[in-house]
Parts: structure tokens; C-alpha cells; sequence
């Protein structure tokens, strides 16, 4: 199976999608950043009185459940459902569902409600996600359980829900519970900055709205490109500089990136 990650970046920069992010309040400025960086065109709106309006003039809608409060799930239940009437891909992120049955009632009605594409999540939440009873520290994934664990787990919960599953971790999968992608790029460095997994959730969105007929390897090349610009940014950091200068890095690095440098430094392996 030939994988091209660089096409679905070109992709991105030609067609510069209209991403809508109903975020995370706490990393709001970053995610619009990114997906600038990326090529494509942030809108952050989470009023539900303008939420059905802006997913119809979108390529791709994200969902954070960070900061959840009523008004906001509101906001995401009907963007969603707009989403869905329009056949546009919509990106999940669970951020700290583990934490409150708050979360856990939301994300369980978005899952029952919404036809999702993509599910961005770390260990622990997919493990809250799919039954299995977790303590979470917050959004922190703790210590995330082996890749024999983790890969049927995500597989299970990509086919019962029809949609990707992208869990990031030290190997990150990509699989739509058929093929799976597991992606070795990344620096621990990252969960240092607050704000990494929205990140990457937004680009996501940005790679499935202009390659809707590929989802399964522009969410693979979302996860690639976030862990190799991350590498970039850890690799940059001289003496004295530290993860504020890594946050601005990695910025830098997601806008020069470019498609034949992502497929050269691409580090995956194909399950299938």
C-alpha cells in the first residue's frame, strides 16, 4: 500500500479549507495558528446561534470537549448535526473525558448523535471512551497501556463507531479498524506545552476537509507531520531555551514544511 502524506499536504495548501473549531478556550489562539501554519483557514465560532451557519460555509468541523460548559455542547450538538446533513467530515477530540461524568454524558450523546470521521484522543480517553473505568488526572494520558493493547482497542472502536480512530502516544495509531497506521515521530517534549493535542485535532480536521476521499491516510499525514515538526522544534532549542521557544517552533515548523519533506521524513508502519 503506497502512501503519498505529502499529497494530502499539498492538498491542504491548495484547496485551504474553512476549518470550523468550536475549541478548547485554553488553547483557542494555538489551534487557529496551526491551522494557518498548515494552509488552511481557522473559524472559531461557538455561539449556537451562529454555529449551524458557519459548519455550512466549512470543509470540516472539530469538536474540543475542553472547557465544556452547556452553552458550548449546545454549540457542538448542532454544528454536528449540520455537519452531518452536509456530509462534512467531522474531528473529535474527548480532551480529559476520563475527568468528570460531565464530560463522559457529552461525549457519550455526540457519539450516539453525530457521525464522526476522525476520534483524536490519547490513551486514557479512548479507554474511558470504549467502558473501561479510568481516574484521570485531567487531560494528562497517564501511562498508556502497549501497542498489542492499544491497537485492538482502537480497531474495535474504529469499526463499532465507523469512523478513525488517531490515538497519539509514544507510537501513535491512525486505523479505521481495518488498516492501521503506527507513526513513531514525536518528541516527549510536546506534552510539555499545553495544548498539543488540540493542536494536532484541528490539523486533522484541516487534512480530511481537503482530502474527503481519503480520510484514513490525511488523518495518518496530520499525526506524521505534527511528530515530525515537533522533532524539528526539539532539535532547534539551543541552551536556554525551553518550551515556550519549543511552542513557537513548532509553529515555524508546520509552516515550512513542505510535501516532499514530510514523505522523506515519514516513520510509520503499515498493520493491516
Amino acid at each position: 500500500m503506497e502512501t503519498a502524506f505529502g499529497k494530502r499536504l499539498d492538498r491542504v495548501r491548495q484547496a485551504s479549507p474553512l476549518v470550523h473549531c468550536i475549541s478548547n478556550l485554553v488553547t483557542a489562539n494555538d489551534c487557529a495558528n496551526i491551522v494557518l501554519a498548515a494552509g488552511a483557514s481557522p473559524i472559531m465560532a461557538d455561539a449556537p446561534e451562529e454555529v449551524r451557519e458557519i459548519t455550512a460555509l466549512s470543509r470540516a468541523l472539530c469538536l474540543s470537549l475542553g472547557t465544556p460548559n452547556p452553552r458550548k455542547a449546545d454549540a457542538m450538538f448542532l454544528a454536528g448535526r449540520k455537519a452531518a446533513e452536509l456530509g462534512l467530515p467531522v474531528v473529535f477530540d474527548p480532551v480529559g473525558v476520563g475527568a468528570s461524568a460531565y464530560r463522559q454524558e457529552i461525549a457519550r450523546k455526540l457519539l450516539q448523535d453525530i457521525p464522526l470521521t476522525v476520534l483524536r484522543c490519547n490513551a486514557s480517553e479512548l479507554q474511558t471512551l470504549s467502558g473501561q473505568s479510568l481516574v484521570s488526572r485531567g487531560v494528562d494520558a497517564g501511562k498508556a497501556p502497549e501497542l498489542e493493547t492499544l491497537l485492538p482497542l482502537a480497531g474495535r472502536f474504529a469499526a463499532a463507531h465507523h469512523c478513525i480512530v488517531a490515538v497519539t502516544g509514544a507510537e501513535d495509531i491512525v486505523t479505521d479498524g481495518t488498516t492501521a497506521y503506527g507513526i513513531r515521530s514525536g518528541t516527549p517534549l510536546l506534552r510539555q506545552v499545553t495544548g498539543t493535542g488540540c493542536m494536532l485535532s484541528v490539523l486533522a480536521a484541516a487534512f480530511v476537509g481537503a482530502n474527503p476521499e481519503a480520510p484514513l491516510e490525511a488523518a495518518a499525514a496530520a499525526v506524521c507531520m505534527m511528530g515530525l515538526c515537533g522533532e524539528r522544534a526539539a532539535a532547534s532549542l539551543t541552551g536556554g531555551e525551553g518550551t515556550g521557544t519549543l511552542r513557537i517552533r513548532l509553529m515555524d515548523a508546520v509552516s515550512n514544511m513542505t510535501g516532499e519533506e514530510l514523505d522523506q521524513g515519514a516513520n510509520y508502519e503499515l498493520y493491516c
